[in-house]
């Protein structure tokens, strides 16, 4: 067994600028996780992606929720600290997936993320762990 992780919150989220680049950087990988986060931080973020080109194809997924996100070139500008609402958003991608579930939890009433094939791809039974950790989530099978 490694080493355990103890996490809590310092204050209040505070907004920060970060850029994608190859290991050791900032993952790629991460970005659309770190975006959904960035809406939920009072003041303004920025995420350069540095990798992959039109890697942002979520920013319009999470306006509906009613998130501010300006791109600018390889750059999202997020005015963060507004309150999303629940709204019916499609995956594009398995990251961009598990953004849109991140921005959904913390978004007030109900959000529907469409095409969760994306992210079954890489997260085995996120539903199932995210219950476990509190999470109102419930999976709607197609009939």
């Amino acid at each position: 067994r490694g080493p355990d992780l103890t996490i809590s919150r310092n204050g209040r989220l505070k907004p920060v600028d970060i850029t994608t680049l190859p290991y050791a950087g900032f993952p790629t990988d991460a970005q659309a996780q770190m975006l959904a986060l960035m809406t939920l931080t009072p003041g303004i973020s920025i995420i350069t992606e540095r990798i992959f080109e039109s890697r942002f194809m979520h920013v319009s997924e999470l306006a509906r929720l009613g998130a501010d996100i300006e791109l600018e070139g390889p750059s999202a500008i997020v005015k963060g600290g507004k309150p999303l609402s629940g709204a019916p958003v499609m995956a594009s991608d398995l990251r961009a997936s598990a953004g849109l579930v991140i921005a959904g939890l913390a978004a007030r009433g109900t959000t529907q993320v469409n095409r969760v094939y994306h992210i079954d791809r890489g997260y085995e039974n996120i539903d199932g762990k995210l219950r476990c950790l509190g999470a109102r989530i419930q999976r709607i099978e197609e009939s």
